[in-house]
């Protein structure tokens, strides 16, 4: 009898793990923010902190997550929604016991998807074999990301931003594009500093942020923190999974319990993150809204 009963309590775990989801959304206003090393290290710490994290990858460049960190992804979403393989196929593990789902060529595509295709593609995501209860996505900089239409309007955002002046002013300009976009339904961001040789620098250039924000946009900022320069914090293992950690690696941990702890910023993304069916139904959905409303990749 212990077999079956401990059956029936992985499958309520797993079940109750897949309801209630997380989504967070990863993103900068250009390239060379140091976004991709920031989900790397995001997704090591939390899942050492006993989180089941999936990394959804919208970036097909040659610095993706996988890329970074040296792993070989043949597959991508993309192949999934052809059928060529399965949803399980695709995804592959990374360090500390995080899973990585390439989606650049598949994210391109949602809004061209057939009906059956689009249900194909929601089952897929239900019978997911990993269990997990938080999504971190490594949305492609800026505006080019496919993701806008439904994840930055639903879900929780960390805006990364680097001290260098054309990262802080790309990282302004997408705040103002997103809050503008959406109306009222976009009024919070994170940002977190990234590479920063201070506290006092990031803070200074958080405030500068925040100051324009308020005054200009009617949007308020939240900060996350900084991560401190670091040498470590370049291609290869995270450093947040390090046996010795490092300034950064502490960094990166604090942020994680902060994305864990804090209440979600509103209710509509907690009644619409839940499962990882219902976000790929809510992404499909505003992918084929977009095009209504003239939204389209193609069009920004």
């Amino acid at each position: 009898m212990a077999e079956p009963i401990h059956d029936q309590a992985e499958g309520l775990r797993r079940l109750l793990v897949q309801d209630f989801l997380r989504v967070i959304t990863v993103t900068s206003g250009n390239t060379g923010a140091g976004r991709t090393t920031a989900v790397i290290n995001l997704a090591a710490a939390l899942a050492r902190n006993g989180r089941n994290v999936l990394v959804i990858d919208e970036n097909a460049s040659a610095s993706n997550v996988s890329a970074t960190l040296g792993l070989n992804a043949h597959r991508d979403l993309l192949d999934v929604i052809r059928r060529d393989k399965t949803l399980d196929d695709v995804i592959i593990s990374g360090p500390e016991g995080f899973f990585i789902l390439p989606a650049g060529r598949g994210m391109r595509v949602l809004e061209k998807l057939s009906a059956d295709d689009r249900a194909y593609l929601i089952g897929c995501f239900a019978h997911l074999a990993q269990p997990v209860d938080l999504v971190l996505i490594d949305a492609a900089p800026g505006r080019s990301s496919c993701l806008l239409p439904f994840t930055f309007s639903t879900h929780e955002i960390v805006v990364i931003v680097s001290p260098e002046p054309p990262s802080i002013t790309a990282a302004y300009a997408l705040i103002k594009h997103i809050s503008g976009f959406y109306h009222d339904k976009r009024r919070n961001f994170n940002v977190l500093v990234n590479r920063a040789r201070n506290e006092t620098e990031a803070q200074m250039i958080f405030d500068n942020m925040a100051g324009a924000a308020r005054c200009y946009l009617e949007v308020e900022l939240d900060f996350m923190g900084f991560i401190p320069q670091d040498r470590k914090l370049c291609l290869g293992p995270p450093v947040a999974g390090t046996f010795q950690p490092s300034a950064s690696a502490i960094a990166f941990h604090h942020v994680a319990e902060l994305l864990t702890d804090r209440p979600r910023q509103d209710a509509e993304s907690a009644t619409e993150g839940r499962g990882l069916e219902r976000f790929m139904q809510g992404l499909l959905q505003s992918s084929q809204s977009s095009i209504v409303n003239g939204l389209s990749t193609s069009s920004r």
